[in-house]
């Protein structure tokens, strides 16, 4: 058979090719092991499905072809396929009455040009009827319709109603008893998200924190997010690194972005109680399909992107999809340029009519010039705030940060009897970087004069290696006469980061005058000794299991949890003597920490649920206390109630939840401390009894034909055991609201859309010890507008303009307590995009 969603792929990569053959057979290993096992222990043993050709009864209103396939796929409770492109301008005249499937799908697309043909797993796959010489072939599309937030690519929705981010199990929206906000393709497309800095910007409940031009903080309920998944495999970042892969990860290459806000301890392990978020790649498609685009825009931005999809064979057993994509510009920051490549290439090949081997790479390429290493200057030598222009540059002109990425991930999929799956997946990254470094950040500015800075930075080199591996199997069983499921898996990564700073150089402590040295300053040299070595490893083996039990037909319990070992090596060894005594090793781990997930959702309706869950922290902390210990693990609890609603067959999804968590050992800055023994080391202190409270709203989906709408609003706030709040450089208070409508009749090719982010406000206090005295940072709250219009000149061409920041609005999108700098947003920007598919 053919396997849901495909796409294409170029020979894989040449950085990581000794792994290539271990992982195959790791996979492969896996695979038939854990097969042989679920096939002893009997648990694939249940009834077999009732025969789709039994008597339903119907009704479904007339409109257009879309809303009535949809309507009829949840009645007869059958996976349907359907290309949003097959059926746009189509209608129906509905159905109503008993019928069996196959009759009711004939009386559907009488007249249509369409039909269905059904796979043999029982899928159903809408085609278009083409006829050629007498004989009638099938085209066919498949997005799997009860599955359908596998893929978003192609289906025109602000929704999905699918997700496996959350617990493995393949759960609506609705079923999952937690936070998921999902921004599909169609949303990548109207907002011209290239970036997953922009993606996260439109996301609810997530603000961002640049720390410079290149690395970011992404906050959700009080905390960072360090927690990524790719296709469901999760990888770590670091943010203090200089190898922050995944934040820089471009969108061309993704179908959707998959956000789950909250604990994600059953899946991912040691984590903060922030979220995780999962990159969900393309995938290669059974019919021919692409299309090229080009994009102009504000500060000389250029970009192009190339996406083909199809059959590699004539039999399409074997698919492929390949993408590339560049990108450069200058910048509204003074002497700021942008360069980037990426190219992604994919294949899935069914071994058998139900053995899918999936392989693929992933690279990119970043080579930004005059680059920052820090914010800019947030106080002055008074103690007051500072207030540059938009365009300040606290880098040299030749500062540089070039970093490339590659991506290789394997998985091979095995269905089995009675609706079970396995599957093998092996994410592998190998991110190297090059820099060369000189920010104007420590110091406090004489406005008058413009002196009292001095520069920060250096050279360095570095490389980051992670392997990620997830095996699972999932499927339903019966017990007490009632059907359930259950997934059982196993996850193992390996984070390692190895970097090479340059000794020799006199670039940090350069005295410069902030006002004349025009970004000017003499390029380090160094004599091609290593200052220190700086290592980080990070191991982490994981089991996880969850059962989804059905009680009754409107109650569902998920149980589930995770035995986890972790291991954390640090080495931070200066080579000349002189300097050992600033050495320092920090070593933690931790064997068999339990993480329990409960999550119970009710249906009150058809189309309502309330949901209720729960889920432990555990979190390794590598900071230091002002005495140089290592602050111990944090702990803590993570409730969450809600309900969930569908409207429209589940065209329009909604949510409200309210959350709690509790911590202890919370790691805050130990105002004014540095750590003993370290020049400039900041000291955190642990906060115990720390707990973050707040509430999301959300909804997102087409209110009505050609309207679609995505809106949220989030408040959470983190305080002590005092009541005192902490964490305030994450805002209060989120509303993000976005909104496309395509003209009716004869003005129906154009789509005009527009939001408006708005924040509260973010601020922090701190006592320097250069300043001896208490400073305030603050940007009050502020709304940020947008605007978009597309014109489809043929089926295949259009044109699209966004406008960011219509009102020009400045302000600063972050404030850095542990650098002391800040960071301004965007001034207004415009890009236009002209794209041909086909």
């Amino acid at each position: 058979m053919k396997h849901p969603s495909h796409h294409r792929r170029p020979a894989l990569g040449h950085t990581i090719e000794e792994t290539r053959v271990w992982s195959l057979q790791l996979l492969l290993a896996s695979s038939l092991s854990l097969g042989a096992t679920l096939a002893a222990s009997g648990v694939y043993a249940q009834d077999p499905p009732a025969p789709v050709s039994a008597v339903v009864s119907f009704s479904v209103a007339a409109g257009p072809l879309d809303q009535a396939l949809s309507q009829f796929g949840r009645q007869a409770a059958i996976p349907l396929s359907a290309d949003a492109r097959l059926t746009a301008g189509l209608s129906s005249p509905g159905l109503q009455g008993s019928f069996s499937v196959e009759q009711g799908f004939a009386r559907l697309l009488r007249g249509t040009g369409l039909a269905v043909v059904k796979t043999s797993q029982g899928n159903y796959l809408l085609n278009q009827v083409v006829e050629e010489q007498g004989a009638v072939e099938l085209g066919a599309t498949s997005i799997d319709a009860r599955t359908l937030g596998l893929t978003s690519d192609g289906s025109g929705s602000y929704t999905t109603t699918a997700t496996t981010t959350a617990t493995r199990l393949n759960l609506s929206l609705r079923e999952t008893p937690q936070t998921v906000s999902v921004i599909t393709r169609q949303r990548l497309d109207d907002q011209n998200l290239t970036s997953l800095a922009k993606v996260l910007e439109q996301t609810p409940g997530i603000s961002l924190q640049p720390l410079d031009s290149e690395r970011v903080n992404i906050y959700s309920r009080g905390y960072g997010i360090d927690s990524y998944q790719y296709d469901g495999v999760p990888t770590t970042l670091v943010v203090s690194t200089s190898a922050t892969p995944q934040s820089l990860s471009d969108m061309a290459i993704y179908d959707r972005i998959e956000v789950l806000r909250g604990a994600s301890g059953l899946l991912t392990g040691a984590g903060d109680p922030s979220g995780t978020i999962n990159l969900v790649r393309k995938r290669p498609t059974d019919q021919l399909q692409g299309y090229v685009s080009a994009g102009l825009g504000s500060w000389d931005q250029y970009r192009t992107e190339m996406d083909v999809s199809g059959p590699l064979t004539p039999t399409g057993n074997i698919r492929g999809r390949m993408v590339n994509a560049y990108q450069q510009g200058n910048s509204h920051i003074d002497h700021y340029q942008t360069e980037k490549q990426i190219h992604y290439g994919i294949v899935e090949a069914d071994l058998t009519d139900s053995l899918l081997l999936t392989a693929g790479y992933d690279y990119q390429k970043q080579d930004p010039r005059g680059v920052s290493f820090a914010s800019f200057p947030l106080f002055n030598s008074e103690g007051g705030q500072t207030d540059f222009s938009r365009s300040t540059n606290p880098a040299s002109r030749w500062s540089r940060r070039q970093q490339d990425t590659l991506n290789v991930f394997y998985s091979l999929e095995q269905q089995l009897a009675n609706d079970w799956a396995l599957k093998a997946s092996v994410n592998q990254m190998y991110s190297k970087r090059d820099s060369k470094l000189a920010s104007a950040s420590w110091g406090f500015i004489d406005e008058a004069t413009g002196d009292g800075m001095q520069l920060y930075g250096g050279s360095s080199t570095g490389w980051q290696k992670q392997t990620g591996i997830d095996v699972n199997a999932k499927g339903p069983f019966r017990l007490f006469g009632r059907e359930h499921e259950l997934v059982i898996g196993m996850t193992y990564t390996k984070f390692e980061d190895h970097n090479d700073p340059a000794a020799g150089e006199d670039v940090e402590g350069r005295s410069i005058n902030y006002y004349t040295w025009n970004n000017r300053t003499e390029e380090p040299q160094g004599n091609g000794q290593i200052l220190f070595d700086n290592d980080t490893t990070i191991r982490q083996l994981g089991t996880y299991a969850a059962v989804r039990l059905r009680p009754a037909d409107d109650v569902s319990i998920i149980l589930g949890g995770r035995a986890s070992n972790y291991k954390y090596d640090s080495y931070y060894h200066y080579r000349s003597p002189a300097d050992a005594a600033n050495s320092s090793d920090t070593h933690y781990q931790e064997h068999g920490e339990f993480t329990p997930y409960a999550g119970i959702v009710y249906d009150l309706t058809d189309q309502h649920s309330i949901y209720a869950s729960y889920t432990s922290i555990f979190k390794p902390q590598s900071v230091h206390d002002r005495d140089g210990k290592s602050l111990e693990p944090r702990t803590g609890d993570a409730f969450e109630v809600g309900v969930k609603s569908e409207f429209l067959d589940g065209r329009i999804t909604t949510s409200f939840d309210v959350f709690m968590t509790k911590q202890d050992n919370l790691a805050e800055l130990d105002p004014g401390q540095i750590v003993s023994g370290t020049l400039s080391e900041r000291a955190y202190r642990a906060v115990n009894g720390a707990r973050t409270r707040g509430f999301d709203a959300e909804i997102n989906g087409e209110i009505q034909p050609g309207w679609k709408v995505a809106a949220s609003y989030t408040h959470a706030v983190t305080e002590n055991a005092d009541g005192d709040r902490i964490n305030t450089v994450a805002p209060a208070e989120l509303v993000k609201f976005w909104t496309t409508y395509r003209m009716p009749n004869e003005l129906d090719r154009l789509t005009l859309g527009g939001g408006v982010n708005w924040q509260s406000d973010i601020h922090f206090s701190t006592t320097p010890w250069q300043l001896s005295k208490t400073v305030k940072a603050k940007q009050d709250d502020y709304a940020v507008f947008n605007l978009m219009a597309r014109y489809e000149f043929t089926d295949n061409l259009s044109a699209l303009v966004n406008v960011n920041n219509l009102f020009d609005k400045k302000y600063l999108s972050s404030l850095d307590e542990t650098f002391l700098g800040g960071y301004y947003g965007d001034p207004r920007n415009l890009m236009v995009t002209a794209k041909y598919q086909f």
